[in-house]
């Protein structure tokens, strides 16, 4: 879907933007040793630029993982506040999972489509790809199981790519635009975390253009690596001297 169509087409659903949050990297003492982290993100007033790699005031401490235009800005949902908030036994802020915008009204990650457009303000983004949990949620919420618990939860939130740069705030309305692949972001973490070994799944998501390449070349080797060893398995099987051994 080209920009011109997004802009004339009815939204799939509206939502709006509780918070925008924004963070410097900052160095924390954490067992021993001392660690940079952007994770930490405060909720900002009034309206804020937002450009091709990030919100003005924003930066991101580990670019091998976070950033870069496919990670532009990070947005979760409101509506996963209240499971944390009784997981964790905690009231947790806007922005606690060190996103850019905590949002509410929209799909969430079973239904948000990666291709999918959001307009923001006077901002027009691309969902990319889910939030993978690294070691700076142990940081950010003192526990050591943070990152398997994130993951298990699929609530992973999703990260969006700016392709209109804009001002966006508190407020602001959010419509969103399907992309004809309609393929779920929790998709990609299911078969990232749980089923490695669904084929099929795989194949689509190597196929999906809007998908960013890292994440392609990475399915496309793990399609091969399977592929390989299904192969192998059937030519095993298939063998009449190996078979013939079992039965001696």
């Amino acid at each position: 879907m080209g920009k011109a169509r997004a802009a004339t087409i009815a939204p799939m659903d509206v939502g709006r933007v509780v918070s925008v949050n924004v963070g410097l990297p900052r160095t924390v003492h954490w067992k021993g040793r001392d660690i940079v982290t952007g994770i930490f993100k405060e909720p900002v007033e009034g309206r804020i630029r937002l450009r091709r790699l990030n919100l003005e005031g924003d930066r991101q401490a580990d670019l091998s993982v976070h950033g870069g235009r496919a990670r532009a800005v990070y947005a979760y949902p409101l509506e996963h506040y209240a499971f944390w908030q009784e997981q964790l036994s905690r009231e947790l802020p806007p922005g606690a999972f060190g996103e850019n915008l905590t949002v509410e009204g929209l799909p969430l990650e079973e239904e948000v489509g990666v291709g999918d457009r959001v307009r923001i303000g006077t901002a027009l983004l691309v969902v990319t790809q889910p939030r993978l949990p690294c070691a700076k949620l142990v940081l950010r919420f003192a526990r050591a199981d943070m990152v398997k618990r994130f993951l298990a939860s699929g609530r992973t939130g999703y990260y969006l790519a700016v392709e209109v740069e804009g001002d966006v705030g508190a407020g602001d309305r959010i419509e969103t635009f399907a992309h004809p692949a309609r393929m779920p972001v929790a998709e990609i973490t299911r078969v990232y975390a749980r089923d490695r070994d669904d084929l099929a799944a795989i194949g689509r998501l190597v196929a999906l253009d809007a998908l960013p390449d890292d994440w392609r070349r990475y399915f496309e080797v793990r399609l091969v690596e399977r592929c390989g060893a299904v192969e192998r398995r059937e030519q095993q099987s298939a063998n009449p001297l190996r078979l013939a051994g079992r039965s001696t």
